[in-house]
């Protein structure tokens, strides 16, 4: 039993179904990703093969609908915190990143995309055959999403791509890509998502070296007179800003979650090697400072998940609001970093050596602070929405 097992057993929001998931993906995580997520960190990106293999273990379709080779029926928000608990305890952020990259690709097709666009695209991205990607960010401005610059001019049965993107997960291996683009004036209301195919003439793709999840491609892509057809729009021309925006809240809770995750995979490795080291004749955990770092970091652990259920519950039961998944963010991002510091600390040099999680957890810090909006914008989002004021 896992510290996240003890802790769901004394939670109101999980039942025996969030067990046995818990248990299905924990088997195959330790059978099909364990023995391999340090070589595949060290080569930088995951197999294709592993998104076919969790597929095949039900994980790519949770929640997703069964017309298109998902499994929604009896699943709930808590079955994909359980899920991402489970894919954390190898210690490796990218991991989740990569191979459920179809989390922030799929969601704009499905919501906004014709009939012809799902069909086409979402049975083939379940069954872990085809990588979907999003593509928002680019290099002249990565949360402010309304001046996105990329654009896309109509051209008979086609659009016409020019421009880029960066900062791209799963950009080299992606097949299609779900990319924000300028179709008509400044500002939001001239945004549309299109479906771009990765294969076509005049995308070229860069790989990115990061300081942390590795094993998670990253890319910089640039267009450059690319022709997408206008099948391929999703959604209404113009409109794409809303289905930009609807993806936030459940990209900010899943991140707030994996935060939880590896905060307790970094506990859980410190509290460890407490009990075994020992200094000054007895074993770190004997100290009282040492004791006193592992229940601070417990108690923030604790409370940031309290605030990720409690945000989870709100989306189940429609209470839910911008606001609270932003400051949520915050918390979670903060809690992991000073978790990771104290277990960093507990580890002593042996957390600066490659090959333990703390190690690993810590170098990928910056990227949850920064990644699905900055601490400093969500604050201010926080702040505008709660109080109100102007920019």
């Amino acid at each position: 039993m896992t510290a996240f097992d003890d802790w769901r057993m004394r939670s109101p929001y999980y039942d025996e179904t969030h067990d046995a998931l818990a248990r299905n993906v924990r088997r195959f995580v330790e059978r099909e990703i364990a023995p391999h997520i340090d070589r595949w960190e060290a080569e930088g990106e995951l197999p294709r093969d592993l998104h076919r293999k969790a597929a095949r273990a039900g994980i790519l379709g949770l929640r997703y609908p069964e017309q298109y080779g998902g499994h929604s029926e009896g699943f709930d928000n808590f079955h994909s915190l359980v899920l991402t608990e489970e894919l954390a305890a190898v210690g490796a952020g990218g991991l989740g990143a990569s191979l459920m990259t179809h989390g922030i690709g799929l969601p704009p097709v499905l919501a906004l995309g014709s009939d012809d666009l799902k069909q086409r695209i979402a049975p083939p991205v379940l069954a872990g055959e085809r990588i979907i990607a999003l593509g928002i960010t680019e290099a002249g401005g990565g949360s402010d999403v309304a001046n996105i610059r990329t654009r896309a001019v109509r051209d008979g049965d086609d659009y016409v791509v020019n421009g880029g993107k960066m900062f791209i997960t799963s950009g080299m291996r992606a097949d299609w890509l779900t990319c924000a683009v300028r179709t008509g004036g400044p500002g939001a209301a001239g945004i549309s998502l299109l479906l771009v195919e990765m294969d076509a003439h005049g995308v070229e793709r860069t790989r990115l070296d990061k300081m942390g999840w590795r094993c998670s491609d990253t890319a910089a892509i640039h267009f450059t007179d690319v022709h997408v057809p206008a099948a391929n729009l999703i959604g209404p021309e113009n409109g794409g800003f809303i289905g930009i925006m609807r993806n936030f809240n459940s990209e900010r809770l899943g991140m707030a979650m994996g935060c939880c995750a590896y905060a307790r995979v970094a506990m859980a490795e410190a509290a460890d090697w407490a009990q075994q080291r020992e200094t000054f004749g007895k074993p770190l955990v004997g100290h009282q400072s040492i004791r006193i770092k592992l229940a601070d970091m417990e108690r923030q652990i604790e409370a940031t998940q309290a605030w990720v259920d409690l945000c989870a519950w709100q989306v189940k039961t429609g209470h839910d609001r911008p606001a609270d998944f932003a400051m949520l963010k915050v918390q979670a991002t903060r809690m992991l970093e000073h978790v990771a510091r104290e277990a960093a600390q507990i580890l002593g040099g042996a957390s600066y050596i490659t090959g333990s999680k703390v190690e690993r957890i810590y170098r990928e810090v910056r990227v949850n602070a920064i990644g699905g909006g900055s601490e400093e914008i969500m604050l201010d989002l926080a702040g505008r929405q709660l109080f109100g004021g102007k920019r």
